[in-house]
């Protein structure tokens, strides 16, 4: 599991990588292998040599060369990092990246410590306040709830920055539907959280007779009052997870 401070990078080239060939055109990407979390790696290695990716790597690629990206490099993989698939309990789906500066660190919905907490976090804490009594948390910052098994997964993992969804259709969903249906097929219990018609989209890929499915409106000030708000979907996260023997989530931040 990933520890405070450690960081990671699968797809920002050593600045060596970055220089230009001899023949003028841009560099290829890396072909070192993608240096991911090992339980992670042994179900999805295969992903980093098939032709989408190397289309994904070479679009950020030139996508950085332009325009700021988030998140950084560095933290693009972190829900992978701080969840190990061996260690997955919950999925909550996100869609990509907050695209404000300082906000995305890898792990949906939440922010890095100090950034002020955006709207549709602010009322996913008013739903836990609402349903279990929890107070509402000072921070954002989401890293307790992955290192307990919550996977947080956007299903497009960057962002150019002021834009939202600009990376979407550049080949993450293929990745991200991917490691969906892997902990699906080689995972037993697990609790879906989905939040919203994109997150729920996602259906097709689990199945209902191996694990728990959740759905309500997605958290946003524009659907929240919908039905996102007395959904109870933490404690109900808990009541599964207890009947079906595992430990569970302490939501409290």
């Amino acid at each position: 599991m990933k520890e405070c401070g450690e960081q990671l990078d699968l797809f920002d080239n050593s600045p060596g990588e970055q220089l230009s060939r001899e023949d003028g055109r841009p560099p290829e990407p890396p072909s070192a292998p993608p240096k991911l979390e090992e339980s992670w790696l042994q179900v999805l290695g295969e992903e980093f040599d098939k032709p989408y990716m190397k289309t994904l790597k070479e679009f950020l690629i030139e996508e950085k060369k332009k325009s700021t990206v988030y998140p950084a490099g560095k933290n693009m993989f972190n829900a992978f990092w701080y969840t190990p698939f061996t260690d997955v309990r919950v999925v909550i789906l996100g869609q990509d990246p907050y695209h404000g500066e300082k906000q995305a660190h890898g792990l949906c919905f939440s922010v890095p410590m100090g950034v002020h907490i955006p709207p549709s976090l602010n009322n996913i804490f008013r739903e836990l306040g609402n349903d279990l009594s929890i107070p509402v948390s000072r921070h954002g910052c989401l890293e307790s709830w992955a290192r307990q098994g919550v996977f947080l997964l956007n299903t497009v993992l960057s962002v150019r920055a002021g834009q939202a969804h600009s990376h979407a259709g550049k080949g993450w969903e293929i990745f991200t539907d991917t490691v969906i249906a892997k902990l699906n097929s080689l995972r037993e219990n697990l609790v879906f959280v989905l939040w919203g018609r994109p997150a729920q989209s996602k259906i097709r890929l689990i199945d209902p007779g191996k694990h728990c499915i959740l759905t309500a409106p997605h958290p946003s000030p524009l659907s929240a009052h919908s039905g996102f708000f007395g959904c109870g979907h933490f404690s109900k996260v808990n009541d599964y997870l207890t009947q079906t023997g595992q430990e569970s989530i302490n939501w409290e931040i």
